[in-house]
């Protein structure tokens, strides 16, 4: 991208700022509650539901929602991703405008993990007290198969994922001197003049807010199958 004045760019509209602070929150809370056992694992359950609400948002937004959380703007090839690593990038590249090409593959590693972690917690059953809403639907033999997943393997890469995400993050920030945090709350980025904007207006905001209560409607209704 060419270089200009620098100047505060809507970069990351409110719907999109708002996902990735509910599902921070929603994450550790399910973490948490998950740890302390006994009558959380309710609320450990009602936190995986509101997950699965905000991960099949992001991904309608995605490919509906603000021009820089659009998956085509961030989904790039393995040449994007090599000048990326060379830094040596093309004047029409905006790797420093939305999400980077590898912070791209952590957003979507994260949403891919994210759903497979709650999609295993549909499907699980600690044989105590606890079972996924979906369990009657599967074999005891694959309900045990995904309930040891989601107590191992996708609890412990859910946790590097996280981890991960929090050193890039301190990294940009220590050694590159680029605040990803601040952008996040704000939604404004310092860059040069001529980058466009997203559109953050009410309508989309209102937009963003139907397809929400629709993805937690889609979410209930699933939830409700195992009850049918």
């Amino acid at each position: 991208m060419s270089e200009g004045l620098m100047q505060g760019v809507r970069i990351w509209d409110l719907p999109t700022r708002l996902f990735h602070w509910a599902l921070v929150v929603c994450v550790v809370f399910s973490i948490v509650s998950a740890k302390m056992g006994g009558n959380a694992m309710v609320w450990h359950m009602r936190s995986g539901y509101t997950i699965l609400a905000l991960v099949f948002f992001r991904i309608l937004w995605g490919l509906v929602g603000g021009r820089w959380s659009r998956f085509s703007s961030f989904l790039y090839g393995p040449a994007a991703l090599l000048r990326y690593l060379r830094n040596r990038p093309l004047p029409d590249d905006h790797f420093e405008v939305g999400h980077s090409p590898l912070g791209a593959l952590s957003v979507l590693a994260m949403l891919v993990w994210i759903v497979l972690q709650v999609g295993s917690g549909l499907v699980a059953d600690d044989e105590i007290d606890t079972s996924g809403p979906l369990v009657r639907f599967v074999s005891d033999k694959v309900s045990h198969a995904w309930t040891t997943y989601h107590r191992t393997f996708g609890q412990y890469g859910l946790y590097a994922l996280v981890t991960l995400h929090l050193a890039a993050v301190f990294y940009f920030a220590w050694s590159k001197r680029r605040q990803l945090i601040t952008p996040m709350f704000s939604g404004d980025k310092q860059l040069a003049s001529g980058v466009p904007p997203v559109r953050d207006s009410w309508s989309t905001r209102l937009f963003a807010l139907v397809l929400l209560i629709a993805c937690a409607g889609g979410v209930c209704l699933l939830v409700s199958l195992g009850n049918a």
